[in-house]
């Protein structure tokens, strides 16, 4: 991709023709993807459509891939640690990890990728673990095979804290505690509470942060990393995740799963060193406070 340039327009016309007579020697798709990738700014703000009417005397500025601009608006992925051997992000919600039958290009694996393989193309990520579409918060990936592997095969020993914000329905009696069940997955695949003994053992330490008597905000500890396990818990002791239909929730003042991956500590594949990464509780999940 370009070094960060800037062009100041002449004459009305639309972005992406104006984009494809500055970049006549690159194909129409790696021009596309300039957009695509956040890298257009006209004037102070990025703009992604196509079709974005220019006027004379806009400024066009294309943002360096890699570059703190680029990363902080690449399709709302924040990159929050990098090194040569993993990468971690902080995923915005409505943005799937990896590719589905539905869903193939915009995902956290496919932008990640592009990412790497603009500075050199023969770069990869893997994925090391998943968070659901609608839930925000930091996601770790490797950069070799090796560290995927290593990640995978010793996740309880190398995840030293795991911790959530969960904006949930209703005032939770007790401010502290910590839910124990098992858990199985039904042939919809979702996630329930079954017999003692039948599936995989879930624990779920909460503690509240802030309440009314129609939500509650809590800091969530997993002591094990079941599928949805948040989720269905929540909803077990009757206080559903905010925006969560598939596990109960009735309301959804935020429009988006009140659900964010805050705090991810660990020892990190090659050095050994611990780190411990924290990011803001989302202000969308704090909101229902403010307005009381």
């Amino acid at each position: 991709m370009p070094k960060q340039v800037e062009f100041i327009v002449r004459e009305e016309v639309q972005l992406l023709p104006f984009l494809l007579g500055k970049y006549t020697g690159k194909g129409r798709n790696k021009v596309k993807s300039l957009l695509t990738r956040g890298q257009v700014m006209v004037g102070n703000r990025v703009v992604t459509r196509h079709d974005h009417l220019l006027t004379a005397g806009d400024k066009v500025t294309i943002l360096q891939t890699g570059s703190v601009q680029q990363r902080e608006i690449m399709a709302g992925v924040k990159i929050v640690y990098e090194d040569d051997s993993i990468l971690v992000i902080d995923k915005p919600p409505g943005l799937l990890s990896i590719a589905t039958d539905e869903e193939k290009e915009r995902t956290a694996y496919r932008f990640l990728s592009e990412y790497v393989q603009e500075r050199d193309p023969r770069a990869r990520v893997f994925i090391v673990h998943r968070l659901d579409k609608e839930t925000s918060g930091l996601m770790m990936f490797a950069k070799t095979e090796a560290v995927k592997k290593h990640l995978q095969d010793n996740w309880k020993d190398v995840i030293l804290e795991r911790s959530y914000i969960a904006l949930v329905e209703g005032a939770v009696k007790e401010k502290q505690g910590t839910i124990k069940t098992w858990l199985k997955e039904s042939s919809t695949r979702t996630m329930y509470v079954s017999k003692p003994g039948e599936g995989l053992n879930a624990i779920t330490h909460y503690q509240v942060i802030e309440q009314t008597d129609e939500y509650s905000l809590l800091a969530v500890q997993l002591e094990t990393g079941r599928k949805n396990q948040i989720r269905v818990h929540m909803q077990s002791i009757g206080h559903s995740v905010v925006g969560d239909k598939r596990y109960g929730s009735r309301k959804n003042p935020i429009a988006r799963l009140g659900l964010h991956a805050q705090i991810l500590a660990f020892k990190h594949p090659v050095t050994g060193e611990v780190l411990r990464l924290e990011t803001k509780i989302p202000n969308q999940l704090r909101s229902v406070f403010r307005a009381k």
